[in-house]
């Protein structure tokens, strides 16, 4: 297993400006291969899809490549890959598409741990639907979301539960293939967030066991639009409201209006830049994804245990980010100190970490924390020891 760090920094134009980057969680700074991915799209012939002219020929191959290509990252089917403008975005138009089935007496279960995406598009659609919605609570204390706190709001009358993969605000990862069985056992669907999942921990769809999991490429090194993966034949089952003269088939019946050719063009270079991150893995893309995370993971604990280790040096934080299975992503409070004032003055020195509640506004309710949030720590596939020293160099300074 080899992770070479200075060689991958190299590749990332914004680390030129020397600021050390803990903002990833709200989306990580561009390697050069996908920047060049986006600018060949560009200069070469682009049309709407087709097999006439070149701009046509060009513009399917690149949507091709990036099914295939978050196919691969996802362990998916090409023909279930949708993609969409934001994972926002398709959480909206899936809400909408699955409530037509919902009528009073049915039940949405959704989650305090979770992105307001996965929760007020759900909440929208019920509430239209008239069907009830059911909350499962976290632990504040532990910051953990168990498969029991699932099983207490389930009933033969859950249609949908929405739960995320890992916890954009604290970083908690729950049990998503046991709550996935609890859910399908009282015959319900399955709705899991990966947005922040994705960027940390190779995704396995059939294993996880979501019948929808959704995910953005610039929380891992693409450009921003969102992507959904489900099975094919569970999409064909689905009607969404689109344009009389577009195509019924999957996946395209739930993309709607022409597609962002560049980013996708971007998005598969993506893929194939993580799929280097371990530079001595061989063998198909997939496979060498698999040895790209194991890399990566293995890289992030490092970083997280230097960065755990230095924070209990310092006194007066407090770290909400407690589960036991988590991505390298904390979020801090101080005894007597403001986290906004906290991120300016990391700012001034170069180092960026910011403030929030990151729109995990319920999770940061459930925590205390109001809509305040807290000062949001995340390492990214480009952050070094010397990173990790910066800010808690900066932060002991700050105290």
């Amino acid at each position: 297993m080899t992770y070479d760090i200075a060689a991958l920094r190299s590749q990332f134009p914004a680390l030129d400006a020397k600021t050390a980057h803990f903002d990833g969680p709200g989306g990580t700074q561009t390697p050069r291969p996908v920047i060049d991915a986006i600018a060949d799209a560009m200069a070469h012939p682009l049309s709407n899809r087709g097999h006439g002219v070149p701009g046509e020929r060009n513009a399917d191959a690149i949507v091709t490549e990036a099914r295939r290509a978050m196919a691969d990252l996802l362990a998916a089917d090409p023909a279930g890959i949708v993609f969409g403008r934001s994972a926002t975005q398709l959480a909206y138009d899936f809400s909408r598409t699955l409530a037509k089935t919902w009528s009073p007496g049915d039940e949405i279960v959704v989650t305090r741990l979770d992105h307001d995406a996965n929760i007020r598009p759900w909440v929208q659609a019920a509430e239209r639907a008239g069907a009830t919605v059911r909350w499962a609570d976290f632990d504040p204390a532990t910051g953990e979301l168990t498969p029991d706190d699932i099983r207490a709001v389930l009933s033969d009358r859950t249609r949908l539960v929405a739960v995320t993969a890992a916890s954009n605000l604290i970083g908690t990862r729950p049990a998503i293939p046991e709550i996935s069985r609890l859910a399908h056992e009282v015959g319900a669907l399955v709705y899991a967030d990966g947005v922040h999942h994705a960027a940390h921990a190779l995704v396995d769809l059939e294993r996880l066991g979501a019948d929808f999991y959704v995910c953005s490429p610039y929380k891992f090194l693409g450009p921003h639009h969102g992507v959904l993966a489900a099975r094919p034949e569970l999409l064909e089952t689905l009607r969404p409201d689109k344009l009389l003269p577009s195509t019924d088939a999957v996946p395209e019946r739930f993309e709607l209006g022409t597609l962002p050719y560049e980013f996708l063009a971007g998005t598969r270079a993506a893929v194939d830049f993580l799929a280097g991150l371990d530079t001595s893995a061989t063998g198909t893309r997939r496979e060498r994804l698999v040895a790209a995370f194991t890399a990566l993971e293995a890289h992030e604990q490092t970083l997280r245990t230097q960065l755990d280790k230095g924070l209990t040096a310092l006194d007066g934080i407090t770290v909400h980010s407690r589960a036991a299975d988590r991505t390298p992503t904390l979020l801090l409070t101080f005894d007597h100190h403001d986290t906004v004032a906290a991120y300016r003055f990391l700012a001034e020195r170069g180092v960026h970490a910011p403030s929030g509640s990151f729109y995990a506004i319920e999770a940061s309710r459930h925590l205390g924390l109001g809509d305040t949030g807290g000062l949001r720590v995340g390492l990214a596939p480009y952050n070094d020891a010397e990173d990790v020293d910066r800010l808690l160099t900066g932060l002991a300074d700050f105290l």
